[in-house]
């Protein structure tokens, strides 16, 4: 069926949260969930307060943070994890129990028993004035009939949403639609959610597939984080849904600068092939591809970079044709004629050894292909240290491992100060220092950098030396 509905449940501070190594503080919750309702979020899912202290009082300041979005705090199928959930004055909680055979056993629960706590749970929430949603925990893998019973027990005693999560992301997506097709059929009254877990990696098909069956709501994280292999990410999601079906459910152009603060804050890095905001998700280059491309950028991009705030890249290596080549030295403002430029692209082909051509080593081919100077003469073999000032909601981390890639780089320190990384730097010429400058300066997330010319190296003495120099 058509998509019309859809609500983004973030739940970057709570599923998110679980993904191992990953401990926001209660500054970091509430500045991230300021960023999720500054982009457009519908709900926000903001912690189980019974979890700690730490966790009740950031869901607590959320709650009445004056957000726009639809705060909700999530606890098991009691009355007292309930209370404390209300308590914290959010618009929804979100009551979970388990409802396979194995996790009712694991409980020492019996069907009517189960069905019996969620009734109780879900009265005690509505009574006091909170929305409800009822979250069937694993509820892709329950018996359908005991699911269906549970689920319409839950609408009758007051929960207006519905989650069914594919706890260990084990549908399909035909299967997952045709879920959801089904039991919204058979349980009336009450929206679906879809929690799609990502083990096999099809949780934003999974999702969208949801969504095609009837579900309204979909539970997403900033960057897919989660336990194990994470959830659906918000980012993919959002652009399918504007690329694929005309809907923009959040502001796109903010997508990068929402991934970059929960990277940072949260310590995961964002992989560079990733969908959307990976570094390397609007670079292309095969020979093949970066010419279709340079005529028109929809030969090889489901969608334009310009879309998200981004640029498409060009990379130069073995696998570039000449007009790679050729729109790379144009760039740099270097016009060369079909027979010197065929002559640069050979060789460049004829270095196996060389990953990716800098732009100083494309103008130093260019040079020898021409026989004419391009650039001034430069002194050889400088270094630097180069100061690296990091925006505020970048993990520097991933900043200063990206840095330390770089051949011409010796050290890279993380420091305190007004900058956040010194980097020890070797190169051959000026112009290759100014080459690995830019590029460091052209990382995501570098906000400025200071550099300071090496005029003399001074080693302290070794132990033996120092022991010459006395006895001498």
């Amino acid at each position: 069926m058509p998509i019309t509905k859809v609500l983004l449940v973030d739940t970057t501070l709570r599923e998110g949260e679980q993904t191992p190594g990953v401990n926001f503080t209660v500054d970091e919750k509430l500045e991230i969930a300021r960023a999720l309702d500054g982009i457009g979020v519908q709900m926000i899912e903001a912690g189980d307060p019974n979890v700690s202290d730490d966790v009740y009082q950031a869901v607590k300041l959320i709650a009445n943070e004056g957000l726009s979005a639809e705060i909700i705090a999530h606890c098991r199928a009691n009355v007292k994890d309930v209370e404390r959930a209300i308590s914290c004055d959010v618009n929804r909680v979100a009551i979970f129990l388990g409802v396979t055979d194995t996790k009712l056993k694991s409980m020492n629960l019996t069907e009517d028993e189960a069905v019996e706590r969620i009734v109780k749970a879900i009265e005690y929430a509505k009574s006091h004035g909170v929305k409800v949603r009822f979250t069937a925990e694993d509820g892709t893998r329950a018996r359908y009939d005991f699911l269906v019973r549970i689920c319409r027990e839950a609408v009758q005693a007051g929960a207006d949403r519905i989650s069914l999560p594919d706890t260990v992301g084990i549908m399909t997506p035909w299967r997952i639609q045709e879920f959801f097709e089904r039991i919204s059929k058979d349980v009336q009254g009450a929206e679906f959610d879809c929690h799609c877990h990502n083990d096999l990696g099809m949780a934003v098909a999974n999702a969208l597939a949801a969504l095609e069956g009837g579900a309204t709501g979909v539970h997403v994280t900033v960057n897919g984080i989660g336990e194990r292999a994470g959830i659906t990410s918000l980012e993919t999601i959002a652009v399918a849904l504007k690329v694929l079906y005309g809907i923009e459910v959040v502001k796109l152009d903010r997508l990068m600068w929402l991934s970059a603060l929960v990277e940072r804050l949260s310590g995961i890095v964002v992989p560079p092939h990733a969908p959307v905001v990976g570094e390397n998700a609007f670079s292309h280059k095969g020979g093949v591809h970066v010419a279709a491309v340079l005529y028109d950028p929809s030969t090889y991009e489901a969608f334009p970079p310009e879309l998200v705030g981004r640029k498409r890249e060009i990379v130069v290596s073995k696998y570039s044709g000449k007009h790679a080549v050729k729109a790379r030295l144009e760039a740099l403002g270097i016009q060369l004629s079909d027979e010197e430029l065929e002559k640069v692209v050979n060789a460049i082909k004829s270095r196996h050894d060389v990953r990716t051509y800098r732009d100083a080593d494309l103008i130093e081919i260019a040079e020898k292909v021409t026989g004419v100077k391009l650039t001034p003469e430069v002194p050889s073999k400088v270094e630097a240290v180069i100061l690296v000032k990091c925006e505020p909601n970048v993990y520097t981390t991933s900043i200063a491992r990206r840095i330390a890639s770089m051949k011409e780089v010796m050290e890279v320190y993380e420091v305190s100060g007004d900058y956040d990384i010194q980097v020890r730097v070797s190169a051959p010429t000026i112009l290759d220092l100014n080459d690995c400058l830019e590029r460091i300066r052209g990382i995501k997330g570098v906000s400025g950098t200071h550099t300071h010319f090496i005029l003399k190296s001074l080693r302290p003495l070794q132990q033996s030396e120092q022991q010459t120099l006395k006895t001498s």
